[in-house]
């Protein structure tokens, strides 16, 4: 897959969970949330590899350590962990919304899930103005 059809999936997988939670299938909404902050990001890491491409001769396992789940891993594969300490250091509210963010996991599609964590979660990915999923758009 190539960064558009990453950046593609996150928006695709947002609209998704939009439709989950008017569905009201709580589980399925959060785990897809969750799924657009990691199509966004790695649609970050190509933006990486396209700026920097000695990186993947600097570390021989980076195209594998890609191969993640893991939303603060792809964070710092994307090259943007001192950007979002920065961001999250003068914007409160996307720092909370990181932080809901960063509770999310792959494994989640395996756990039920109420109401109003998979409201507070879509909207920490698909808030305007501090939305995690805007922050990695204006990135990638």
């Amino acid at each position: 897959m190539n960064r558009r059809d990453w950046q593609r999936l996150a928006n695709a997988r947002l609209a998704d969970a939009r439709v989950m939670l008017a569905a009201r299938r709580w589980s399925a909404a959060y785990y897809v949330a969750g799924y657009a902050v990691e199509c966004g990001l790695k649609s970050c890491v190509l933006v990486r590899v396209a700026r920097e491409s000695e990186i993947i001769f600097q570390d021989r396992r980076f195209s594998e350590k890609c191969w993640t789940h893991h939303l603060k891993e792809l964070l710092e594969l994307a090259g943007l962990k001192a950007d979002f300490d920065a961001a999250a250091a003068v914007d409160a509210g996307l720092a909370g919304n990181w932080k809901t963010v960063f509770e999310w996991n792959e494994s989640s599609r395996y756990t039920r899930r109420g109401k109003v964590d998979a409201i507070v979660l879509f909207n920490a990915v698909a808030a305007k103005k501090h939305g995690v999923l805007q922050w990695i758009k204006s990135r990638w």
